[in-house]
């Protein structure tokens, strides 16, 4: 038989019959002919360390968690000599990556439309060398997805970020002012919030960009010059239709280099795929690298990703 490792986040998510979840995965992987081995996490950054230190007998390695567990665990695959097939089972709270693949809310039957897929290479971002697999952002209130309660998400699910967030809602928008350079062009400027992301979902809003390729080489960026609440609220409509980069107060780019310096030092923090990210440095590189195998659900890989002989 195969094997496949199952690493798992027990805290993710708000799932009924929790104790029914480990014998269903590994009763299902084994009619697919994989030997399950289980590994759980119990604090940020076990996912990396799990899967930088598995053998290389692995033929398939399913992180079982949020956007964040998954982040941690490309970040222990990129550290290995020999990268290991990697795959999503989400089961946390937002999902974002999970949802643009076109998983369900159903574990058991994301389970099969994972094992049933085909594996694809994806672009993997990086800030500074870090990894992040759908995005990276700076600005108001982006600390939501990190700072809210874990017990508030297990009771409440996703309306817990807006009871969090609720609390965060300022009338005056802090401005972020920052040179940088894209495309060989130096431009500079102040903004509410910093978008890097490779991704047609972000925060639970879909579609935000169109024709988002997660191999293609590129990323999109928008930064976010809205300086009052009123001014924000105001873009909230065109942000729910495809044309993000037509939206006043937006500035908008696709591109593979991207360099942010800060013009002052902040106490905020960066959030990568809705984990914190503390640093003290000023000045941000962003680029892609190829260097993840991953099996994904066939659903949504004619949208997602360019046919080889495109790239």
């Amino acid at each position: 038989m195969k094997k496949c490792a199952v690493i798992y986040n027990p805290k993710s998510g708000k799932r009924k019959n929790k104790k029914d979840f480990l014998k269903i995965i590994e009763k299902t992987l084994n009619s697919y002919c994989y030997e399950v081995i289980f590994f759980k996490t119990s604090k940020q950054g076990d996912a990396t360390t799990i899967v930088f230190n598995l053998d290389d007998d692995y033929s398939l390695v399913i992180i079982a968690g949020g956007d964040g567990t998954l982040n941690e665990g490309i970040t222990g695959n990129l550290m290995r000599e020999k990268k290991l097939l990697l795959a999503s089972l989400p089961i946390g709270t937002t999902n974002d990556v999970g949802s643009m693949y076109g998983y369900t809310k159903n574990y058991k039957k994301d389970l099969e439309l994972l094992l049933n897929g085909t594996i694809k290479k994806i672009d993997t971002c990086s800030l500074n060398s870090k990894p992040f697999v759908y995005v990276a952002c700076l600005g108001n209130y982006v600390d939501v997805s990190y700072a809210t309660p874990r017990k508030l998400k297990e009771k409440f699910g996703k309306f817990a970020y807006i009871l969090y967030g609720m609390k965060r809602i300022c009338s005056k928008l802090k401005q972020y002012s920052i040179e940088y350079e894209i495309d060989g062009q130096k431009k500079e400027g102040d903004f509410s919030f910093l978008f890097i992301t490779n991704s047609n979902r972000i925060a639970g809003l879909e579609h935000l960009y169109k024709n988002v390729k997660l191999n293609d080489n590129m990323f999109e960026v928008a930064f976010c010059k809205a300086r009052t609440k009123r001014e924000l609220i105001k873009m909230i409509p065109a942000l729910l239709t495809p044309v993000v980069k037509k939206v006043p107060n937006i500035i908008y780019y696709r591109t593979n280099k991207l360099t942010i310096k800060l013009k002052h030092r902040i106490d905020e923090s960066w959030c990568l795929d809705g984990e914190e990210y503390a640093t003290t440095e000023k000045v941000f590189r962003f680029h892609v690298q190829k260097e993840i195998e991953m099996l994904v659900p066939k659903k949504n890989v004619q949208k997602l990703f360019k046919e080889e002989s495109e790239i």
